[in-house]
């Protein structure tokens, strides 16, 4: 299989595609990716030199360079996780978002609807977001069912995606599955997000910011656990099905911080407390959603999967982490990096 990976130096494409090389040695796996800011090929170092893989350096919104390599390669089937994925960045910027997650997706079906015509020996993979579905209450969960209902830039492009792949697939008959998942976390997470960027603001006694009261819920999902999953559903997903991806780990983002702050103290060995010091609250983002949940059964009761890792087992692996690169942190946040992670923006 000759398969096409998109996003793969960014931090959930890290670990698919490190997943793919080493589960699959008779694929020939091909990771395209424009390394934007947030795609780094240290995330990947450790495969590069594997014999089943090629790294691609390339736009999906450069529609010439796509048909090249599709003529070239002959991808049987595509996992496509390239996208802009920050909220905040979205808000400022939104039509760098539509270019990206919709015109560079339609691109791709393009390539595909070309390339494949009626061969139903092919499949292109979406990977998408649980912020499609809009917003919850304090109770419910997102069902594969549950209509879209997006209220940022961000997650209205991802919704858009969506559409568009579910289009091309009954006008084309690109045969195709869609996976929405929750929040992910874990390494190589460039520190625009939550979490690293704690971590790191910790590490240098700096504020951490919340917005709002701190009450915004999430669903967490441990990024490893999430590659199994891409696994699965690629292999095993029935062809133009949703599934729902998530931790099963719903927190407040407050009591999240607080459960960082004191793993980073031990970890640290400073004074409880001291790193719960530096909270700051901050005034909220526009069109914030209060709370995510995903049912995930799902996914678990059609293909077994579940999450190996609780959120606080997981929270503890990151944190190690970053502590144990922090070479790879430094270089993130310094020098060309620095304009994105000044503003201290975090999903």
């Amino acid at each position: 299989m000759n398969l096409l990976i998109t996003g793969g130096a960014g931090f959930i494409g890290s670990h698919v595609v490190r997943l793919f090389v080493k589960a699959y040695p008779n694929y020939s796996i091909y990771n395209l990716d424009k390394l934007s800011y947030a795609g780094n090929l240290e995330n990947i170092k450790d495969i590069e030199r594997a014999e089943n893989y090629t790294f691609l350096k390339g736009d999906i919104n450069d529609s010439t360079y796509l048909g090249a390599i599709f003529n070239k390669y002959k991808f049987d089937s595509v996992i496509h996780l390239a996208a802009e994925s920050h909220v905040d960045r979205s808000i400022e910027d939104p039509i760098a978002f539509v270019k990206t997650n919709i015109i560079g997706t339609i691109n791709l079906l393009d390539q595909c609807r070309k390339h494949w015509g009626d061969n139903k020996e092919h499949l292109f993979y979406h990977i998408s977001t649980d912020e499609v579905y809009g917003s919850l209450g304090s109770s419910g969960l997102f069902e594969e069912t549950t209509g879209y209902d997006p209220n940022s830039p961000y997650s209205a492009s991802k919704a858009s995606s969506d559409h568009f792949v579910r289009a091309y697939g009954e006008t084309y008959k690109i045969p195709y599955v869609i996976t929405n998942c929750s929040n992910n976390y874990g390494a190589n997470q460039f520190p625009e997000k939550l979490i690293p960027l704690f971590i790191n603001n910790i590490l240098n006694n700096e504020s951490l910011p919340v917005y709002g009261d701190g009450l915004y819920t999430r669903d967490w999902l441990f990024v490893e656990d999430h590659a199994l999953a891409i696994d699965l559903v690629f292999h095993k997903g029935k062809i133009k099905e949703t599934y729902n991806i998530g931790g099963f780990n719903e927190w407040k983002n407050i009591d999240l911080i607080r459960l960082l702050c004191n793993l980073m103290d031990q970890k640290l060995k400073r004074d409880e407390g001291t790193s719960e010091k530096l909270i700051t609250y901050i005034k909220d983002r526009p069109g914030h959603d209060r709370r995510y949940a995903i049912d995930a059964s799902k996914i678990n009761k059609e293909l077994g999967w579940k999450p190996s890792v609780t959120f606080e087992e997981g929270l503890d692996k990151t944190i190690d982490w970053y502590l144990n690169n922090n070479e790879w942190l430094n270089n993130v946040t310094s020098g060309i990096y620095k304009e994105y992670y000044g503003k201290m923006y975090f999903k």
